[in-house]
């Protein structure tokens, strides 16, 4: 069911439009000028019009008057044309930098909101009809203005002068009878454009629906060919392309019967205006020119009228559209600076890490972490392992204030405990320099669709070449992009599906070992590498691990031998902690594990 918008949630979405708008105030208020300017210069060609046909009405053989009189006119006939069409670009021009100012403001304050919001929301979107809803609401914003300024707002400026010279020229019926066919005519077109409504947010509801469908197709193009699911897929999305045919009949079927109405209204109302005007002539009360001026008004009132509805429908469809931009903005930040929040001060050398009796869940009915405490000595490797489902990948994005420890769901009892870096809760410093201070390689790494320089520069914008080779030596993949045809410009495809899992992996190496920073995180960072890569850049990872502080998480035990401490997790506890050799010599759980990945094959040849 498709949920109708009250006026009052209207005024609303206008009232958060016009900070926007009113930031080019001064262009807004000289658009109006010209906005009145040219409805005054409109107006006054039907009355000039009247006086020329007048004019015309003179004695025969009066060259006089048709020589000069008529040519007079004729010229400020022309001239008002003119001045209609000059004032009208005039308040297009003035008014353009304002109409899209508003909608870069709106369009960059939204995508900048969304970067901030949790990974929380960013894990339950559904992208395609986000960004549908992103591109219609940035859309909308050009056309509210537009049909506002553009066409309401004139037409009630004519409206206003039109029926003032009625009723100043002519008796009062003129101006009544106008009025009375306008208060219906609008009337019936607000009211019919109301009920056509629903159809169009419904058809927007099918094609966003639709576009996601598309999209989550799309980005899966290898999981649908491994399952020959081709023909699955065209019919899930066709079962959304005829829910939206069918509502747009429907909203087809509805525009036409609202079409014919505003015909009849308007057919009877230039009637009795005609009528009135001519029995006037008739009766020797109003001149020819007067009847000119009256059919003249009669038309240039209702042309634009004509489009009312399809001018109100889509001033409601871009205040609907606005206010589902608006409702993403208003989704609340999960994790944000504190009122108080300080940059990270460190000392210039590698910090210390402590995790003091951390508490986390993601949902409140299945705890993750369950009171974790341990620390990552300053410039020291501490390594975490453990079965699937134990939390370690849990650490990294507590780290990385993906969530806070205190912000678990509302009704949890879980979010106890505190992180510190160089002594300082994270909660209390700025994300910004925290996450300056921390680099990571995640297990699954997801590229731009850009090239492989700019891939690995974005460790650090503003890096230069030749700190972009150097970080891919080190990586071990400079080899790699040496010999593709197009080097470091060539492109990895949409999320780097061009690339193999391990080169992906060593481009995502290389972008953190650019960024350089204190502390580093490797989550399975060589998970998607053969043995022998593996054993190169576990090498190069502990090299440059030296004198940073590292938390390494790992499935595969051959990886963290060598770190200083060894934890090992199993549903969200600390089970066992020591080096390798000492965690062997317990031959507890971590010892099981090494026997047992001993015992697989590559295991083995890891191991060697």
């Amino acid at each position: 069911m498709i949920s109708e918008k009250t006026p009052a949630r209207d005024w609303q979405v206008l009232r958060r439009l016009l900070p926007y708008l009113w930031q080019y105030k001064w262009r807004v208020l000289a658009a109006l000028m010209f906005m009145i300017a040219a409805k005054l210069a409109n107006v006054g060609v039907p009355v000039l019009l009247k006086h020329l046909v007048d004019a015309l009405d003179v004695r025969a053989g009066d060259a006089k008057a048709l020589l000069v009189v008529p040519v007079g006119l004729l010229l400020a006939y022309g001239l008002l044309r003119f001045s209609t069409t000059l004032f009208t670009e005039l308040r297009d021009l003035v008014f353009a930098k304002a109409t899209q100012g508003a909608s870069r403001s709106i369009a960059l304050s939204t995508f900048e909101h969304l970067h901030a919001l949790s990974l929380r929301f960013h894990l339950e979107r559904q992208t395609g009809g986000m960004t549908r809803d992103i591109e219609r609401g940035v859309r909308s914003t050009e056309s509210l203005i537009s049909y506002s300024l553009y066409s309401i707002l004139p037409t009630l400026i004519e409206m206003a002068l039109v029926l003032g010279i009625l009723a100043l020229n002519f008796d009062i019926w003129f101006a009544a009878i106008t009025l009375a066919a306008l208060a219906f005519y609008i009337t019936f077109t607000v009211t019919v454009t109301e009920w056509r409504t629903r159809f169009r947010r419904e058809a927007n509801a099918q094609e966003s629906a639709a576009h996601t469908k598309a999209i989550d197709s799309l980005l899966n193009y290898e999981t649908v060919k491994y399952f020959n699911n081709e023909k699955f897929e065209a019919e899930r999305y066709d079962v959304n392309l005829e829910k939206l045919r069918r509502v747009r009949l429907k909203s087809q079927t509805t525009l036409t019967m609202l079409n014919c109405g505003q015909q009849l209204i308007i057919g009877a109302a230039l009637v009795a205006i005609l009528w009135r005007a001519t029995q006037g002539v008739v009766d020797g009360r109003l001149s020819l020119g007067d009847l000119v001026m009256v059919n003249a008004f009669m038309i240039q009132l209702y042309i634009p009228l004509n489009f009312l509805g399809v001018i109100y429908r889509e001033i409601k469809q871009s205040l609907a559209d606005l206010d589902r931009m608006f409702t993403l903005m208003d989704k609340e930040r999960e994790v944000d600076d504190a009122a108080h929040a300080q940059p990270l001060v460190l000392d210039g050398g590698p910090p210390e890490v402590r995790f003091e009796h951390v508490d986390f869940a993601y949902d409140p009915v299945r705890p993750i972490l369950r009171d974790l405490s341990f620390s990552i000595p300053a410039g020291k490797t501490v390594a975490v392992v453990g079965p699937s489902g134990a939390g370690k990948s849990t650490l990294a994005r507590l780290l990385f204030r993906f969530y806070d420890v205190s912000a678990a769901p509302p009704g949890s009892a879980q979010g106890a405990g505190r992180i510190t870096i160089a002594g300082q809760d994270i909660r209390d410093v700025t994300q910004a320099s925290l996450r300056r201070a921390v680099g990571i390689v995640p297990q699954d790494t997801v590229l731009f669709n850009d090239t492989v320089e700019y891939n690995i520069a974005y460790g650090r914008p503003g890096a230069s070449h030749e700190e972009i080779v150097a970080a891919a030596r080190a990586a071990r993949i400079h080899d790699f992009i040496a010999r593709t045809p197009e080097g470091y410009a060539t492109r990895v495809g949409e999320r780097g599906l061009k690339l193999s899992g391990g080169e992906k992996q060593r481009v995502a190496i290389a972008r953190t070992l650019l960024k350089n920073p204190p502390v580093l995180i490797f989550d399975e960072a060589t998970s998607a590498l053969d043995s022998a890569n593996e054993r190169a850049i576990q090498a190069e990872l502990t090299s440059v691990a030296q004198g940073k502080t590292t938390l390494v998480i790992a499935h595969r035990l051959s990886t963290v031998v060598n770190a200083h401490e060894i934890l090992v997790m199993d549903a969200g506890r600390i089970v066992e902690r020591g080096s390798h050799d000492q965690l062997l010599a317990a031959g507890g759980r971590y010892a099981q594990m090494w026997n047992m990945q001993l015992n697989q094959p590559q295991a083995q040849e890891a191991a060697v």
